[in-house]
């Protein structure tokens, strides 16, 4: 298969050696990137949510704080945004809006959607001011599709439409952004992964990723479970009739393998390079802990970024993940994980290490 070209299966934190260098010495950076979810609530109910147990209440990040708090990070030296998520970030009435705003701060902007709601319409809004946009599709039929999200079949011609309006969208106009596909492989969907990839070649669409369940410690569904990997190896060979020099599919393998292992490091080393922001205003350490109030740096809504970022309460929850915190009640390759992997290695080198 092509090189995974976008570095989907691994990090970009390499690119960043300025902040890392701070972080080495002991300062207090500020995050590089950060997840925002507009919206709680969501059209789907996918069989394999992450955040199920949040019951995808219909919250609205309110537009006029986050504009604040978006500012405050563009001067803090934030460089990305992805809008995603605890519900679909496109139900958020004024999405577009915040996209644009987001990007005229000098904050690159990303999107991840089940693309149900990416009209024509919003593309032509959203797509000069976006990186990437990737859509969260999990099935090659209408009839597995609507078993797998929990929603009504019509959906799955809507979301190809929509990729396709968006391709044609951004092809007329030039536009820089990136749009991919994401597809959750599961026992469910497992012969479907090869014909979404002939369908997506066809619309035309950068780049199609084939990524593992992980499973989400909260997270009522269990999906995981008897879940064996080993048996999909055939799925590479299949997936590679469909690559060209315009389709880049990654079938996220290290992930795959990764999920056979304990992980390599003993703490959360890459919480200051990130942070999550949910439909509430809070500020989160960890995505994986959703709606546990021990892991809530603060909250837009009463502060500013940067009494959130350099507050006590902050200091004591890094403190309690770097000292008093069991890895092994994290996720499993977590969004983090490499990261953390690469900052474990440069905090505790192997012998040798001038021999390069």
């Amino acid at each position: 298969m092509k090189v995974d070209e976008y570095r989907i299966d691994s990090h970009k934190l390499i690119y960043h050696p300025e902040r890392v260098s701070c972080w080495l010495k002991g300062e207090n950076i500020y995050p590089i990137y950060m997840e925002i979810a507009l919206f709680g609530g969501c059209n789907h109910r996918c069989i394999f949510c992450a955040l199920d147990y949040l019951r995808y209440k219909p919250v609205e990040l309110n537009e006029k704080p986050l504009r604040r708090f978006i500012a405050e990070a563009a001067e803090k030296g934030v460089k990305s945004i992805m809008y995603a998520g605890e519900g679909e970030p496109l139900l958020h009435k004024q999405a577009a809006d915040i996209i644009e705003f987001t990007k005229k701060k000098g904050i690159d902007v990303a999107v991840t959607s089940n693309a149900t709601m990416f009209s024509e319409g919003m593309a032509e809004k959203c797509l000069g001011y976006l990186s990437w946009f990737r859509a969260s599709l999990n099935a090659s039929s209408a009839e597995t599709y609507a078993k797998i999200h929990r929603t009504k079949k019509e959906d799955f011609n809507i979301v190809l439409d929509n990729l396709k309006n968006a391709v044609k969208v951004r092809n007329k106009n030039k536009y820089n952004c990136v749009i991919g596909a994401q597809f959750l492989l599961i026992q469910q969907n497992c012969n479907d992964a090869t014909e979404l990839a002939m369908i997506l070649k066809d619309i035309g669409i950068d780049y199609f990723i084939i990524k593992p369940y992980s499973q989400h410690p909260l997270s009522e569904n269990r999906l995981g479970r008897g879940l064996n990997y080993d048996k999909f190896v055939y799925l590479e060979r299949n997936l590679k009739r469909y690559e060209n020099k315009d389709l880049n599919i990654v079938l996220r393998k290290h992930t795959i393998d990764k999920l056979k292992e304990n992980k390599p490091y003993n703490s959360c080393l890459g919480l200051p390079f990130w942070a999550y922001l949910d439909a509430n205003g809070d500020l989160y350490a960890c995505s994986a802990f959703l709606g546990n109030k021990d892991f809530v740096y603060g909250n837009i809504y009463k502060q500013k970024f940067s009494d959130i970022w350099e507050g006590e309460r902050r200091k004591k929850i890094m403190k309690m993940m770097h000292t008093g915190w069991d890895i092994r009640r994290c996720r499993e390759v977590c969004r983090l994980d490499e990261i953390n992997r690469y900052l474990w290695n440069l905090k505790n080198p192997p012998s040798h290490v001038n021999f390069i």
